[in-house]
């Protein structure tokens, strides 16, 4: 039987272990800090970047693995006549799965490389991730896994709250006047991804919103709590507030594992201090 190895990206939310165990390959993202270039967790931690964005004079930039570096990964693992699952964060965040693509045509290997968009990232990532890997040390087939983890995807749910709008506004992702306006109400907005697309669920102002988002998310949760099996805490720079809310989540079902960690460069960049996010999946 053909091997079938596994590979995503650093934006994922994985642990160490759990990058170990299953065998999985991450490809890392570029990050660009006033003019200094640093690959993501290899020669920068999460939570020195948070500090170096909250220093810089501009807004970080983060790039997608050169088309060179994932030649040279594929070529690696399809060596030995496996082939490759290789999930990767949204197409509307990123274009690393378009780089990855043409890297597998330029190699020859399309055919013994199969691309999926998470149509996420962080932890809903990697929960697709950890379903494929798991699978393939199973032995399963290429289609049987592509089946498991599109049934993840469809069932996935991203809750992110972004409390400070100066990122997002900087960045371009808001217009100057709308974010003028936020700023001076002290506005907040909760953000979903409905099929990969990034989009305002709801706005509201102060921690009086902040608090009725939590609420709604934990009554989700309440609601599935026998059909949930893992949740994603994911956050800026709040890790008390975060466990504290991991705290209420297996209060509502003990059986509930909970993976509390910063996340990615490329979601801080944007959602800047203070957010979060709450992903799951129903099954």
């Amino acid at each position: 039987m053909t091997k079938i190895k596994v590979v995503t990206d650093s934006s994922v939310q994985l642990t160490s272990q759990e990058i170990e165990k299953y065998g999985i390959t991450v490809v890392p993202l570029t990050i660009t800090i006033d003019g200094k270039n640093y690959v993501d967790e290899v020669d920068i931690t999460r939570a020195d970047f948070v500090k170096k964005m909250n220093e810089a004079a501009e807004l970080p930039k983060t790039s997608q693995p050169s088309i060179g570096v994932f030649e040279k990964t594929f070529k690696d693992l399809t060596s030995d006549g496996s082939q490759v699952i290789a999930i990767f964060l949204a197409r509307s965040l990123s274009g690393t799965i378009d780089a990855a693509r043409q890297a597998a045509e330029i190699i020859g290997k399309s055919d013994d490389i199969v691309l999926v968009d998470s149509e996420l990232t962080d932890r809903a990532e990697g929960f697709q991730v950890l379903a494929a890997a798991k699978d393939a040390q199973a032995g399963k087939s290429m289609d049987e896994i592509l089946a498991h983890v599109n049934k993840i995807k469809q069932s996935q749910k991203l809750n992110m709250m972004v409390v400070d709008l100066k990122n997002l506004i900087r960045g371009g992702r808001l217009g100057a006047l709308s974010g003028r306006i936020a700023t001076l109400l002290n506005i907040r907005i909760a953000l979903k991804m409905p099929g990969g697309k990034l989009e305002v669920a709801k706005k509201g102002r102060g921690k009086k919103f902040s608090k009725a988002f939590d609420e709604k998310v934990l009554a989700d949760i309440e609601k599935n709590k026998d059909r949930i099996k893992e949740v994603g805490i994911s956050y800026v720079d709040t890790p008390e507030v975060m466990q504290e809310f991991a705290d209420k989540i297996k209060e509502i079902n003990p059986n509930i594992d909970v993976l509390v960690k910063e996340t990615s460069p490329i979601i801080a960049t944007h959602a800047g201090n203070g957010a979060y996010a709450i992903l799951y999946y129903v099954e």
